[in-house]
């Protein structure tokens, strides 16, 4: 009995491809190198060589995260070249609360049939966002896995490093009671809440992804496709001339999830939900899914995408200089004495 003989790409794992994608990985992944940067990408590591810049005592500050189910809108829309870019700010966001600087990026691909294309445009947006960043692409995994993933999906996730002098680390523990809070505004969704925000216009608005929305001025899947934001460039700017005492990036939890992990035991931070305009499309996936008011701030940023706690003395100042690079900040909340909490009022 002949019996064909088994290889990988029977198997559903395509060899050739996976070559096609790295080739044009590579190239991409070089238009963020920098003199720091000393090896190629197709090693079993990236070496990376940091520039102290006069950093006494450096301390190395990492995050690691995905984009969650903002992904389903890239498979719904064959759009995939600006998810990468979500993955990259999202990250920088997160170690940039700590005072710290990027200096280089990893990413997960992992994907039941490996297509090239989808893949190097994932890498665009990955590229286009450390470049943006000042950082470098120095490694990754693309897997391809057969029979895990259902046909053209695929998982994103992304690992950044970044670098901080030990006393100019950011962590809260000088918030104190007076202390104001500066909202800096969101541009959309970022990249949380999307189960919720599907659920709501697909599933029960019985919405189509290019169905128009007149309130927000375009489809209602580019604007949840809206690349989620990088405070980098402003909050950079900020920190070595003014005293920030707390920094928090409004993911997935909101406004009261995400702020709780900065404050101090005895402090309590209270917002005041109408000291900020909240961006149409929230109002419109409210209303589209019936969605209570609590649950809309639990899942989503709101509007606020970033926010810092500053002394009542420099919250002016701060305000004005943060309008001056192109943001547009908001004076939300402060800080009060009392048992660690986040309160959302409604005036």
């Amino acid at each position: 009995m002949n019996r064909k003989k088994l290889d990988y790409a029977s198997a559903g794992v395509d060899i050739a491809a996976a070559d096609k994608a790295k080739a044009k990985i590579k190239e991409l992944a070089k238009t963020t190198f920098n003199r720091s940067v000393l090896s190629e990408i197709g090693s079993f590591g990236g070496f990376f060589k940091p520039d102290l810049g006069g950093i006494r005592n450096p301390v190395l500050v990492s995050s690691s995260d995905g984009v969650g189910t903002k992904l389903k809108l890239a498979f719904m829309s064959n759009r995939h070249n600006t998810i990468g870019e979500d993955i990259v700010n999202h990250c920088v966001n997160d170690i940039l609360v700590h005072g710290a600087k990027p200096l280089f990026f990893l990413d997960y691909i992992a994907t039941g049939k490996l297509k090239p294309e989808t893949v190097v445009s994932i890498i665009e947006g990955i590229a286009r966002g450390c470049q943006k960043a000042g950082m470098a692409l120095i490694g990754g995994e693309t897997a391809e896995m057969p029979d895990f993933y259902q046909p053209g999906e695929y998982d994103l996730a992304g690992f950044i490093v970044g670098i901080v002098e030990q006393d100019k680390i950011i962590n809260g523990e000088r918030i104190a009671e007076g202390d104001i809070l500066i909202g800096l505004a969101s541009n959309g969704l970022h990249t949380n809440g999307y189960s919720l925000a599907r659920k709501s216009v697909f599933d029960v608005a019985g919405m189509k992804f290019d169905d128009y929305v007149e309130s927000v001025g375009m489809s209602i899947g580019a604007a949840l496709l809206v690349t989620h934001k990088s405070y980098l460039y402003p909050v950079g700017r900020l920190l070595d001339e003014y005293n920030i005492k707390g920094m928090a990036h409004i993911t997935g939890g909101g406004i009261a999830g995400n702020l709780i992990r900065i404050l101090p035991e005895n402090m309590r931070a209270v917002i005041r939900k109408k000291a900020w305009v909240v961006p149409t499309i929230f109002q419109f996936i409210r209303q589209a899914g019936s969605i209570h008011d609590s649950a809309m701030y639990q899942a989503f940023n709101m509007g606020i995408g970033y926010i810092l706690v500053v002394s009542e003395k420099d919250a002016v100042r701060i305000s004005d200089s943060l309008k001056a690079l192109g943001e547009t900040p908001y004076i939300i909340g402060e800080i009060e004495r009392g048992k660690r909490d986040v309160v959302l009022r409604e005036a």
